[in-house]
């Protein structure tokens, strides 16, 4: 998978990954901010993904590479829209629903998506 070079594209590829696991496509805006931790942006694999609900200007998502961590900083906001020059791999599968989970390993030649319900229960 390579850097998404419009919008169009990138919206194209997300629901292109959503149907293959049958699960509706729920965008995720350039504008809008994930949770993500610094060895993603290092290039540290495996990398995972989850998604919560959508809550104000964040998307639910929070991405992470290697060993999870729950220190208060492991995660950082960053905008959609710098994600794709940082680490281009991730951005097809952001527009997969809330409740559901990827991993992305070898440079991308490994990936499973799958439903987590439990994701869905979360209360601030």
């Amino acid at each position: 998978m390579s850097k998404h070079n419009n919008e169009i594209d990138l919206i194209n590829e997300q629901k292109r990954i959503c149907k293959k696991y049958g699960t509706a496509f729920v965008e995720a805006p350039l504008n809008s901010k994930i949770g993500i931790s610094d060895n993603v942006l290092e290039g540290v694999q495996p990398i995972n993904g989850l998604r919560h609900f959508s809550n104000g200007d964040t998307t639910g998502w929070y991405i992470w590479a290697g060993e999870y961590s729950d220190a208060p900083d492991f995660f950082k906001p960053l905008h959609i829209k710098h994600l794709n020059e940082l680490n281009s791999l991730i951005m097809p599968f952001l527009g997969l629903e809330p409740g559901y989970r990827f991993l992305i390993a070898e440079g991308g030649d490994y990936v499973d998506v799958w439903e987590d319900l439990s994701l869905l229960d979360v209360i601030d």
